[in-house]
């Protein structure tokens, strides 16, 4: 991801990104400000070869143009992101665009409000939502979910914890957390349960891109935040130690690609070609590539629900 030295510019972007996101992802749809197309493999990342049979069972309506269009909120590093000349990077831009390659289409990457991903699905102004969705059971009520790997919850403060945040305890605490992840749940609940023994409940502050919620606790503005665990140690590297993490990842959850609701084979090859990336040993490189490659990694790829 970005050099160290990039740090300035980066973090006056706004760090951002999030995921592990917890709501259905319902709210407004929020225009997309960018969009990149992938046409191929990144410079370290060899180009893979279309996979005819998974080809063929991608829809018409998708294919048409050549191309697919995915939601995604580019604020989330290192797994989406954009760059300092603004190109959208990282480790769902390069699987995604891996994963187009076997189904022998581009990936056009369109970003967006995380909180507007899903809706958009819904509506059909996306074709594949990559966005480091967390699966779980409200998601599913709507959306179908293709797994690709697995994250935690991760407590961030700065350096040296001078406000002696813990995650048993954040009565009261000034917290950042983005829009629409599954912080947000787990924040209110902390905060229900310090009001119930008497305490403070946590003042949290919801920011819409992750980015934010790092510049908020780099500035002070917060005193700790959460996010997926990923995303928290890659913002520790950015920031050259100027935050630190707390304690160990937490309520680990798979990851999945978003596709619209019972849409049969077109689920069906994404799910293969995931695998086929896994079994070829490009999953593997990629994950190296932005340092992924420790417990997060899965073997194998399931459709969410299970059909």
């Amino acid at each position: 991801m970005k050099a160290l030295a990039l740090l300035p510019a980066f973090a006056l972007v706004g760090l951002t990104m999030a995921c592990g996101a917890g709501g259905s992802g319902a709210g407004d749809a929020g225009s997309a400000s960018s969009s990149a197309t992938a046409p191929g493999g990144s410079s370290d990342i060899p180009a893979v070869a279309k996979d005819d049979k998974l080809a063929a069972m991608v829809p018409a309506s998708v294919t048409s143009d050549g191309k697919i269009l995915v939601g995604q909120d580019q604020s989330y590093p290192p797994n989406e992101f954009q760059d300092e000349s603004g190109k959208v990077t990282g480790f769902d831009v390069d699987l995604g665009t891996a994963i187009g390659q076997k189904l022998g289409l581009q990936m056009e990457f369109q970003n967006s409000a995380f909180d507007g991903i899903i809706p958009g699905i819904q509506a059909g102004k996306y074709e594949l939502a990559m966005s480091s969705f967390s699966i779980n059971p409200e998601r599913l009520q709507t959306v179908d979910m293709v797994s690709y790997y697995k994250a935690g919850t991760s407590l961030a403060v700065l350096k040296g914890n001078p406000d002696g945040l813990n995650l048993d305890d954040l009565c009261g605490k000034k917290m950042g957390v983005q829009k629409g992840t599954t912080q947000v749940d787990d924040l209110q609940t902390r905060s229900d349960a310090c009001v119930k023994a008497g305490k403070p409940a946590i003042d949290v502050t919801q920011l819409q891109a992750q980015t934010d919620v790092n510049l908020a606790l780099t500035a002070k503005r917060v005193q700790g935040e959460l996010a997926d665990s990923p995303v928290i140690d890659y913002a520790v590297k950015q920031t050259g130690g100027a935050l630190e993490v707390v304690g160990a990842p937490y309520d680990t959850a798979p990851y999945g690609i978003v596709l619209k609701k019972d849409s049969g084979d077109y689920t069906k090859a994404v799910q293969q070609a995931v695998q086929a990336l896994i079994d070829d040993g490009t999953y593997k490189k990629i994950l190296d590539k932005w340092g992924l490659s420790g417990a997060g990694a899965v073997t194998t790829s399931e459709i969410n629900p299970a059909s």
